[in-house]
């Protein structure tokens, strides 16, 4: 007789040996997370119980790179090669440049040639810049019509004088023939008492001049110092008349003087007599050193005949 086996074949095929896999898996993870210790088996682990930390894997660190010597290193600069006329003509850049290294020469050995070369040199230098100066002062005074300042802004002190009562006169005679068609507008605020201190200086200049100074309390009249983009007192500014242009003439509290002077400038500027290039220019300047546009009106003096 033959014994039959009591396992039968799976009819299923792969499918039940497939839940057989899984069945097998999950009873061997139960049994070694049943063997492997949990958190609270392994809490009491640490500094805080006194337990040193596992020690750290040894790092092994790169070998240390020789530190490269400093060595002297002796520049190959020297006059030997030079005459005294080339070193006189040799371009400034790289004169300095010889200059520069023949000193480093002579502080890194300072030997007795190498500072004889320096100071000759520097010698050459000195001599070079005199030459220099001579020459300008030469030109200078050639064409003082083209570098010199002093037919208009002198510096003696007669010149000085002379200067200061043309720029007065040209003040004063701006400021009364801009009389019938200029104002003031005085803007003050109440509590300002800047603009007490700023209001008794005016009361001179209109004693002087005849102008029309209007007061304009900034908060009673906004409008007015909105149009104008006034937002501080005491100011003053120069308007025209059936004009829309204006201009400030000063803010805070100023003398007399630079109110006569700031205005006869904003009078002319208003004109047109002057533009911002030449703002601070007085009619009497006018084509000479201190007038910047000028030179663009006259001939190039390097163009013409130079005699010695």
């Amino acid at each position: 007789m033959h014994a039959r086996s009591s396992i039968r074949p799976c009819r299923s095929g792969s499918l039940c040996c497939a839940l057989v896999l899984v069945a097998t898996l999950a009873w061997g993870d139960n049994r070694s997370s049943a063997d492997t210790p949990g958190f609270y088996d392994q809490s009491k682990h640490g500094w805080f119980w006194y337990e040193d930390p596992p020690a750290e894997p040894e790092v092994e660190q790169p070998p240390d790179q020789p530190v490269p010597s400093v060595q002297s290193v002796s520049r190959d600069v020297s006059l030997a090669n030079y005459s005294t006329e080339e070193l006189w003509t040799l371009y400034p850049d790289d004169f300095q440049q010889l200059l520069n290294g023949l000193q480093k020469k002579a502080v890194q050995y300072p030997t007795e040639q190498n500072i004889l070369e320096y100071l000759s040199i520097q010698d050459i230098a000195r001599r070079k810049a005199l030459a220099y100066a001579n020459a300008t002062q030469y030109v200078t005074q050639k064409r003082a019509d083209l570098f010199t300042l002093n037919q208009v802004y002198p510096v003696s002190t007669p010149g000085v004088a002379a200067r200061v009562r043309l720029q007065q006169d040209e003040i004063s005679r701006t400021i009364d023939t801009a009389r019938t068609d200029h104002a003031l507008l005085f803007f003050v605020a109440p509590g300002c008492g800047f603009c007490t201190q700023q209001a008794e200086i005016l009361a001179h200049f209109v004693d002087r001049h005849g102008w029309q100074v209007r007061p304009v309390d900034l908060t009673a009249q906004p409008d007015l110092a909105l149009r104008f983009k006034v937002s501080v007192t005491p100011t003053l500014l120069l308007i025209r008349q059936d004009r829309q242009e204006s201009m400030a003439i000063a803010t805070g509290v100023v003398t007399l003087p630079e109110i006569e002077r700031k205005l006869a400038q904003a009078i002319r500027f208003l004109r047109g007599d002057t533009g911002p290039d030449s703002f601070t220019t007085y009619e009497f300047q006018k084509g000479s050193a201190l007038d910047p546009a000028a030179i663009l009106n006259t001939p190039a003096p390097w163009k013409g005949s130079v005699t010695p």
